[in-house]
């Protein structure tokens, strides 16, 4: 049967009351240290309104040091661009490629979005593109489904670095949970998943996805969950 451990708290202190070995592979959307904006405001019909309006992200005030993630296990980071002066020498990177054919329209100034976005992988191999595109309503999945957390991932491009990079009946651990997207992809694929998140708002909300994606599984038929 497949496992669901989730903490609310601080990584840092909860990393060390985990049992030696008990993980896998890690894999996490830290907080990369820029600062990022996570309200944003535009103009409809000559009006400002809010959109996206998110709190700050806990840690993104202050540089990233992804050392106490990288062990015996497969380590998956996103955005380790922005602190790959911290990595080891080894490792290979992945690119999601978010247009996926589409034309870039960002610009200088536009907004702070990326075209693609830089993914560390601790284990020597190739180096890959993920390609899903993930631009506004330009969107390879979830068509309509609002946001809850100013950096999320589709649940989709999860499971595909899942899939590459573990076996089913592995243990994923996520110390920076945010809104679940790691746990629900470890639960569509047969993976137990280990999370945690500081923000208590994004706990529950993290708490809530992945019960819900216990639920549907649940339903399946055959299902043993």
């Amino acid at each position: 049967m497949m496992r669901v451990q989730l903490y609310h708290g601080d990584c840092l202190d909860i990393l060390p009351t985990l049992a030696d070995g008990s993980v896998d592979a890690v894999v996490t959307d830290p907080p990369y240290g820029i600062g990022i904006r996570t309200s944003y405001a535009k103009c409809q019909r000559g009006s400002l309104v809010q959109c996206n309006d998110f709190k700050p992200i806990v840690g993104d005030d202050k540089p990233f040091d992804p050392t106490p993630f990288i062990g015996d296990a497969t380590t998956v980071l996103f955005g380790a661009n922005y602190y790959a002066d911290k990595l080891p020498p080894e490792g290979r990177w992945y690119v999601w490629d978010k247009l996926d054919g589409l034309t870039s329209k960002r610009s200088i100034g536009f907004n702070d979005n990326s075209d693609c976005e830089f993914i560390w992988i601790s284990k020597p191999g190739a180096s890959r593109i993920l390609r899903h595109r993930w631009m506004g309503a330009m969107k390879a999945s979830e068509h309509n489904i609002r946001r809850v957390h100013p950096t999320q991932k589709p649940v989709a491009l999860m499971t595909q670095i899942i899939k590459h990079i573990t076996n089913p009946g592995d243990t994923i651990l996520d110390p920076f949970m945010g809104s679940g997207t790691t746990g629900v992809a470890c639960v569509q694929t047969g993976r137990n998943f280990i999370g945690i998140e500081i923000d208590a708002g994004y706990y529950a909300i993290a708490e809530k996805r992945i019960a819900e994606a216990q639920m549907q599984l649940s339903m399946l038929p055959g299902s043993e969950l």
